[in-house]
């Protein structure tokens, strides 16, 4: 029945079988339910009354006990063993009236007793009074199964806890997210699915709730990493909504975010990313020697900063074309990166044919020593450069600065004194390092230096 419509008390289509093997019961019955409405059926017999129950679904049989062949007892029982017959109430008629009687009627599954002779009245009132109760009890059943098809269908998994951190019920989309589509999740505690830490903060929540139900407030959502069944980490939000009901409980609804999460870091890494060469841009870099900058000051430890300029890369690109000079600064790239092996290491592109490389706690004979193993591994991918006047094959020119950082000093310093080191190197000759070894007091001496820009690198 669907909520909000007429209850049993106003409807006048209840259907109601009657079995009796009595003709003046069974007529005085019909005529009376029939005039107040209902839609009848008769049975004479167990038997019969078996098939017509099975046919047409009776809203409220009202059954005698007495009778030959097989008695109410017995019918009462087959209805009861059957799926499609188990739910309809069943009102025992009997002259029988002692309490063992009574009883065993109940005991089989009856809902009322009437005695006889039958009072017309009386059997009026105890009948709309079944069928409204029959109204109540479908109405219910069929809202729970309504809320049970939406949890069951829900695309956000579900589950209930309860004040001690143990689940008490998960929805099939909850199972799904962690992997315990099988092994049953309800019964574990939170402490298997989170963080020590964040469970514990969940758990010190539904105590103070427990505590005071009217004081509390809302969890609401956060993010949270909830461990798989096999393993691996899951990215949810969940949102959680204490409710009291004869103990306290929790709602929790989870919804999926790892695949928004996984968008969310490959929009950041693409963000740090130099999309021609495939490794650290320029903001990234600096973030990076900010972070570094930090942590030699605290330590002590000393920074050096590789500064890399390909040569003639001007006169590469106006005789290969730009498609190979785009090639040629991929591998150049590729060929830097391999050697920021730490951590603490980065290798970026700053900008058109220049580089950097920044090594933590790499003192300045270490850097040079890295620098040069950097232009020996260009030189020896033996790029062609049919106009280089420096060599046959591309080279880079590279200038190192190192220092340890202290409050006065700033990261440009580190970087006009490695660009100078570089331009040496270029003036030099190029294809060598050139480093320039200096404490923070005097790499100050070059920090206002006026970057030159030569015509033709």
């Amino acid at each position: 029945m669907i909520p909000g419509s007429l209850s049993y008390a106003t409807r006048r289509d209840a259907a109601i079988l009657i079995v009796d093997d009595a003709p003046e019961n069974l007529g005085a019955l019909r005529k009376m339910l029939v005039q107040q409405g209902y839609q009848t059926f008769v049975a004479t017999s167990g038997e019969r009354a078996l098939k017509i129950a099975q046919r047409v679904h009776p809203d409220l049989i009202l059954l005698d006990i007495v009778m030959p062949g097989m008695d109410g007892y017995e019918t009462c029982r087959q209805l009861k063993s059957q799926a499609s017959t188990q739910r309809i109430p069943v009102i025992f008629m009997s002259a029988r009236t002692g309490t063992d009687d009574v009883v065993a009627g109940f005991d089989i599954g009856a809902v009322d007793y009437i005695s006889k002779p039958l009072r017309m009245p009386e059997v009026s009132a105890r009948v709309r009074t079944q069928l409204q109760i029959r109204s109540k009890s479908e109405t219910h059943e069929e809202q729970a199964e309504r809320l049970r098809t939406i949890v069951n269908n829900m695309a956000e998994g579900l589950l209930i806890i309860e004040a001690d951190g143990r689940i008490q019920m998960t929805n099939p989309a909850c199972d799904k997210y962690l992997g315990y589509q099988v092994e049953p999740l309800a019964g574990r505690s939170i402490t298997d699915l989170l963080n020590p830490l964040v469970a514990q903060e969940y758990l010190d929540y539904f105590a103070r709730y427990a505590a005071a139900p009217h004081t509390a407030h809302n969890h609401g959502t956060r993010e949270v990493i909830i461990r798989h069944r096999n393993g691996s980490s899951v990215c949810m939000d969940l949102t959680l909504t204490p409710m009291y009901l004869r103990q306290p409980l929790f709602i929790g609804l989870l919804h999926d975010i790892t695949h928004h999460k996984q968008s969310e870091d490959a929009l950041q890494r693409a963000a740090m990313v130099d999309p021609l060469t495939k490794i650290a841009n320029r903001r990234h870099f600096d973030t990076f020697l900010e972070k570094e900058w930090q942590r030699a000051m605290r330590s002590g430890q000393p920074l050096s900063l590789v500064v890399l300029d390909v040569d003639h890369f001007k006169l590469y690109n106006d005789t290969l074309g730009h498609s190979a000079g785009d090639a040629c600064l991929q591998q150049v790239a590729q060929a830097i990166a391999s050697h920021a092996l730490r951590p603490t290491d980065l290798a970026a592109r700053h900008g058109g044919e220049e580089f950097v490389l920044l090594f933590a706690e790499t003192d300045g004979d270490s850097a040079y020593l890295l620098a040069e193993s950097i232009r020996a591994h260009i030189e020896s991918l033996q790029l062609p450069h049919p106009r280089s006047t420096t060599s046959a094959w591309l080279t880079v020119s590279i200038g190192v600065a190192t220092i340890h950082p202290h409050q006065l000093d700033n990261t440009e310093s580190l970087f006009v004194a490695a660009d100078r080191a570089m331009y040496s190197a270029k003036e030099g000759g190029r294809n060598q390092v050139q480093a320039t070894k200096s404490s923070g007091a005097s790499l100050a001496a070059v920090k206002n230096l006026v970057r030159a820009v030569p015509g033709n690198r």
